[in-house]
């Protein structure tokens, strides 16, 4: 089945507005999720918050299953929390380190990911090893395989990055982590909601997401998984009333399944809206949804890599719908901006969100154009005849 452009147009009211190549910072929401949000948000306002809550429950634990079926794991390894970031540090902060333990990552990562990498090293004596690049620009499995031993705690893999269109292999990671037991934490924050994600076929213990970007869903929601059978091994950096019960004065239990990650306020219309996000991209289907996003992407460098002065600089075996690119003499920040005066939306990779990464390459910074199945050719060709004027 091919994606309908037309209805996907259609039900994305802004595809009136702009043209939006800003996919992998916060996509444009679907009119089935801005109406379910508005609807419980009108919902608290006639009968309060927590009665809102009450008479939706069946909408509000939706999201565990459409999570469940789009990750393939069970409804019980999913926690809800207010975005990716505060995801990826529940679980990254809930494995015990101590000194001498190894945490290996890639070239790849994150910023927010290897600031607490910086911190836990600090304040533990773990050592962070970077496993270098292969011929492809990503991570080396060969490298990767030679570089544990005994003390190896964790690999944190990003698994498609700021800044570009790598896709990195998280599947021949998680053989490796497997084969050595070993903890696997994937960073799936721009790859969610783009491609097909199956946590079986991966092999990651843990995998941390956001709505906001190729999901289509509301800012402020995020998501985690963790595997079933090391949930006993994990203790929550803070516990609240919803993660744990107190059972006696001077005792208290933790629950069973991955809610012990969560809090107990929470934005009931986001979850809410999340889980229609969820369940609207599962109705496209993820493989359509990423043989769309990557010919869209694809034909995006190619027509880029014709025009003076513009570079494309994505790397990778395997490249996303993230198109990076940089115009000779000119900023970034520049170019970003001057596109946005246009109602083109784009943003930009800076060092400070991707440093190994961009340093490695002698790159200070990216213009980031990120398409989704909803943007169109005529977009495409649209947006490089304006850049070539720039």
């Amino acid at each position: 089945m091919s994606i309908d452009l037309e209805r996907a147009r259609r039900e994305t009211l802004g595809c009136e507005n702009v043209l939006h190549f800003n996919n992998a910072g916060a996509a444009l929401m679907p009119s089935p999720v801005l109406e379910v949000i508005i609807n419980h948000l009108q919902l608290e306002v006639h009968t309060g918050g927590y009665e809102a809550a009450k008479q939706a429950n069946s909408q509000i634990e939706r999201i565990y299953q459409a999570l469940a079926t789009l990750l393939n794991c069970g409804a019980d390894e999913i926690a809800i929390v207010e975005n990716a970031t505060r995801a990826w540090d529940m679980a990254y902060y809930s494995i015990p380190f101590k000194s001498g333990d190894r945490i290996l990552t890639s070239q790849a990562e994150y910023s927010s990911n290897y600031i607490a990498h910086l911190q836990v090293a600090r304040k533990t004596g773990a050592v962070i090893e970077v496993i270098s690049n292969d011929e492809n620009g990503q991570i080396s499995i060969e490298a990767l395989r030679k570089a544990i031993d005994e003390r190896t705690k964790l690999i944190a893999l990003t698994h498609v990055p700021t800044s570009g269109g790598l896709v990195s292999p998280a599947a021949e990671v998680g053989k490796v982590a497997r084969e050595a037991g070993v903890l696997y934490l994937l960073d799936a924050c721009q790859s969610v909601g783009q491609m097909p994600l199956d946590v079986e076929t991966i092999g990651c213990d843990f995998l941390s997401a956001t709505g906001r970007k190729f999901l289509r869903g509301p800012r402020g929601t995020g998501f985690l998984y963790v595997r079933r059978t090391i949930l006993e091994q994990l203790e929550p950096p803070f516990l609240d009333l919803h993660a744990a019960e107190w059972t006696a004065k001077n005792e208290y239990t933790i629950r069973p399944d991955a809610r012990r990650f969560e809090n107990w306020e929470t934005n009931y219309s986001t979850k809410i809206g999340l889980a229609v996000a969820v369940d609207y991209a599962l109705s496209w289907g993820l493989a359509e949804i990423k043989e769309r996003v990557q010919a869209l992407a694809q034909t995006l460098r190619d027509q880029l890599a014709v025009i003076s002065g513009v570079t494309v600089h994505d790397v990778g075996a395997e490249k996303c719908g993230i198109v990076t690119f940089q115009v000779a003499g000119k900023d970034s920040t520049e170019v970003q901006s001057w596109l946005e005066e246009r109602k083109i939306n784009t943003s930009v990779s800076a060092m400070n969100y991707a440093r190994l990464d961009l340093e490695e390459r002698g790159l200070k910074s990216l213009v980031r154009a990120s398409v989704h199945y909803y943007n169109s050719e005529e977009e495409i060709a649209r947006f490089c005849e304006t850049l070539a004027r720039f």
